[in-house]
């Protein structure tokens, strides 16, 4: 079959976790057999065009818009175009796959004037991520997730979570919906042979010190006020003896006074933006990853902890508790609790013999739950389904 993408990341642009779940996801289909034609914008010095794993990659400009939602709307004409053309000459095309809301005035059109299915993929919500709508800004997104949900074949969410949260945030039917998860590349963890394991480690922590660490975006939903909240117990009972490294560009100012307020600066590392390579490494040499979530429609990060087998601790906003099985692959504490936040850590620095038993099961977890390949097969059986759906159908 051939795919027709749609969405506003691709690599080398990153923003959030589309990026890497468009870039690892259609290689698999690819090797199915499948022809994957991906739209996405300009960045940087990439190519306008290239080929990246057998995905034909289309990189449009968009023209400068007086605010952020002019700006998604001329991106969505050059997407739009830039589609039109290709079906034209590339085509016929099978169907059209859309990322996210921030593509959908593209997708949609390009579903009515074609005729295509349009499958749709929502990452998340404007209503999970603010526990609410409270703004016309956040009206108006939900109102464009809304439309694309509508007009959407079928639509792909990564979590039961996230299920319940489209049927009842956005009016969208539970029959409508499939749940296939979001994965991982495992092997891209793989130590590097000459990595210097103890030079690198000593850049964030003395030898006879704990590495605690939350990487991720600085957003209030990710909790990380919460972990600061945990840490002077977590130093009171590990004699300090306890880095708690926060990884993550945006501004942590606000954090940082936190943690002075808190008396706990000392014993606290904000690194800024860490690149992949170093990341790799990082979590090769800490000791427990925590993601203490207040909103977390999946938690791709938990993952990328048990490719690294670092044990996890979660809490139990969103999809987490599913990617995280309690005292199996983790350890999943309340949501916006500190004291149960504090626990789960300590579980796992003052008990190494079964922090390594849950990270060696959550290792083994991934080709299990979260293998792209796996995933790929999932995605194909909808693509099929709604195709045959289609040609038994009078537009």
């Amino acid at each position: 079959m051939k795919i027709l993408v749609l969405s506003w990341e691709f690599p080398p642009r990153l923003v959030g976790g589309i990026a890497r779940h468009v870039a690892e996801l259609y290689p698999e289909l690819i090797k199915l057999g499948h022809e994957v034609h991906l739209i996405t914008i300009e960045f940087g010095e990439a190519p306008a065009y290239e080929i990246v794993e057998g995905i034909h990659v289309y990189r449009v400009s968009v023209i400068p818009g007086h605010d952020f939602f002019q700006w998604i709307a001329n991106m969505n004409q050059s997407m739009g175009n830039q589609g039109g053309k290709l079906i034209l000459q590339e085509g016929p095309f099978d169907l059209i796959h859309a990322h996210d809301w921030l593509v959908g005035d593209a997708s949609i059109a390009l579903k009515y004037h074609f005729k295509l299915p349009l499958i749709a993929t929502i990452h998340a919500t404007e209503y999970g991520r603010n526990n609410g709508i409270y703004n016309d800004s956040q009206r108006y997104i939900a109102d464009k997730e809304r439309q694309l949900v509508q007009d959407a074949w079928r639509i792909i969410v990564c979590s039961q979570y996230m299920k319940e949260e489209v049927q009842n945030a956005l009016s969208s039917s539970s029959q409508k919906m499939t749940i296939i998860y979001n994965g991982i590349r495992a092997d891209k963890k793989d130590r590097d042979p000459g990595f210097d394991y103890q030079a690198f480690r000593r850049n964030f922590a003395d030898d006879q010190e704990k590495i605690v660490y939350y990487v991720g975006r600085i957003a209030y939903e990710k909790g990380i006020v919460v972990l600061l909240n945990a840490a002077p117990r977590i130093l009171e009972q590990t004699a300090g003896n306890t880095k708690i490294v926060i990884i993550g560009g945006g501004n942590t100012d606000h954090l940082k006074a936190q943690s002075w307020n808190l008396g706990i600066y000392d014993r606290c590392c904000f690194t800024g933006f860490m690149s992949d390579e170093d990341l790799d490494k990082f979590q090769v040499v800490a000791d427990c990853a925590v993601f203490p979530s207040l909103y977390e429609p999946f938690g791709i990060v938990a993952l990328e902890s048990f490719a690294s087998r670092v044990p996890v601790v979660v809490s139990n906003a969103g999809g987490l508790p599913e990617v995280v099985r309690h005292n199996d692959t983790g350890i999943v504490t309340f949501a916006n609790n500190p004291d149960s936040l504090s626990w789960g850590i300590l579980e796992i620095l003052q008990n190494p013999e079964r922090a390594q038993y849950l990270a060696q099961r959550a290792y083994q977890d991934l080709k299990k739950r979260f293998s792209w390949p796996k995933l790929a097969r999932e995605t194909e059986i909808t693509y099929r389904n709604v195709i045959e759906e289609r040609a038994k159908t009078n537009w």
